[in-house]
């Protein structure tokens, strides 16, 4: 078979600046179906002012995350950096953005690929397995309850975010590390600026991330010495106190960002369309596992994508990938991908089977997806029972998709009831 060079015939007048911009904060950028048509594999420029290519298919997108020898750590001399900071942000610079030594501390740094990473998912992944996972919901449900009667007790409208997206997760990561409750809303400005690609400067970014890594620090200097019943106490006998803060800063990160941006998302995306999704629902709540799915799969505003760095020179989609190139791989896109998903371009709340890559996939897929899953569905549940006539304040054209972070979002999904 013959393949092209990723360099072959672009035009040099200059590269797409990436992310794309969403039209609206529900609909996806017009560019991931003309790249899949006529470009899969396209050169991009990043806020760092750095060149990539970008991923669009579904296949090539779910190649790209199976394949080990595609390796996450950006670190490289010669990878592109994402953010516009000095430390080029999360992927390219960890020890910089959380503050640990990571480059010197070989147990931490093996964390990230190779044996060390699967070891670390063995041991972390025994927490989120779907029987513990389930054993959580009644907790979750509870939790729920009480933030939704908050919220009606303070009456519509109410920003569905700050009232239930965001307390629900963290307040469920938090308990599961063993963070003590009065500390829960210390995350949400670290956590910003870890994920940060062009809001935040390089001394908020240093600050926040220093101030972060010595919380995360002293906390584990806690459960080393007085273990309690939570993760970090039970993984103190395997990992190394460097790896314990490694860890409990991803789970805090994806715990506080991920599910809480999602619920506002999925909120948004049922009430857009309430005829035809939204009042399906409590008719038929057997289509809540499902219509979760969906949600997960039809969101056009999920943030960057995953980037992966080519150790050694591959073919992906027909095109040769040199080594030391670093491929951006938009797992949104690839989620409306017409040869992947019948009516791609729809929102199908029975869609079965689903094969998403909104976790991502193979070896580095996100080790928490059972949980995220479990708080979806028990919020949509809670809030189709509790407040059925749920509806969006403002026409879904008019909200405004979150800028300047690795992450998605809406800035604001206003209800009321």
């Amino acid at each position: 078979m013959s393949t092209d060079s990723a360099h072959a015939g672009d035009d040099q007048a200059g590269l797409p600046p990436y992310p794309f911009p969403n039209p609206t904060a529900l609909e996806p950028p017009p560019e991931w179906a003309r790249l899949r048509a006529r470009c899969p594999v396209a050169r991009i420029e990043l806020a760092s002012g750095d060149e990539a290519l970008l991923l669009t298919r579904y296949d090539d997108v779910r190649t790209m995350l199976s394949d080990p020898r595609f390796s996450r750590q950006l670190d490289a001399d010669d990878a592109s950096r994402v953010s516009d900071s000095d430390d080029g942000g999360v992927f390219s610079r960890p020890s910089a953005s959380t503050g640990t030594e990571v480059a010197t501390d070989e147990p931490a740094a093996s964390m990230l690929g190779g044996p060390g990473h699967r070891r670390w998912r063995r041991l972390v992944g025994k927490a989120f397995t779907v029987k513990r996972v389930q054993a959580l919901r009644p907790g979750m449900t509870e939790l729920a309850e009480q933030l939704i009667t908050d919220m009606v007790e303070a009456s519509a409208p109410a920003d569905i975010g700050p009232a239930l997206g965001f307390p629900l997760p963290v307040f469920v990561i938090c308990d599961l590390l063993g963070v003590p409750r009065e500390d829960r809303g210390r995350f949400a400005h670290w956590s910003d600026t870890m994920l940060n690609m062009t809001r935040f400067t390089q001394d908020e970014i240093d600050r926040s991330g220093w101030e972060f890594h010595r919380y995360m620090t002293e906390l584990v200097a806690a459960k080393l010495s007085a273990p309690g019943d939570d993760l970090l106490s039970d993984l103190a006998a395997d990992m190394t106190a460097a790896e314990l803060v490694m860890t409990g800063q991803g789970l805090l990160i994806a715990g506080h960002e991920t599910t809480a941006t999602m619920i506002g998302k999925m909120v948004a995306m049922l009430l857009a369309d309430r005829e035809h999704r939204w009042e399906r629902l409590p008719a038929d709540p057997s289509l809540v596992p499902s219509a979760v799915e969906e949600a997960l799969r039809f969101d056009a505003n999920p943030g960057f994508g995953m980037p992966r760095y080519v150790s050694e020179e591959t073919v992906i989609g027909g095109t040769v990938l040199p080594r030391g190139t670093t491929v951006v791989c938009s797992m949104a896109s690839g989620n409306r991908d017409t040869d992947a998903f019948d009516g791609a371009g729809d929102m199908d709340l029975a869609r079965r089977p689903n094969p998403h890559l909104a976790f991502g996939a193979g070896p580095h897929s996100c080790v928490g997806q059972q949980l995220a899953r479990v708080e979806l569905q028990t919020v949509l549940e809670v809030l189709l029972r509790r407040l059925p006539t749920l509806e969006l304040v403002e026409d879904a054209a008019d909200l405004r998709a979150r800028q300047g972070l690795i992450v998605g979002g809406i800035d604001r999904v206003l209800v009321r009831w």
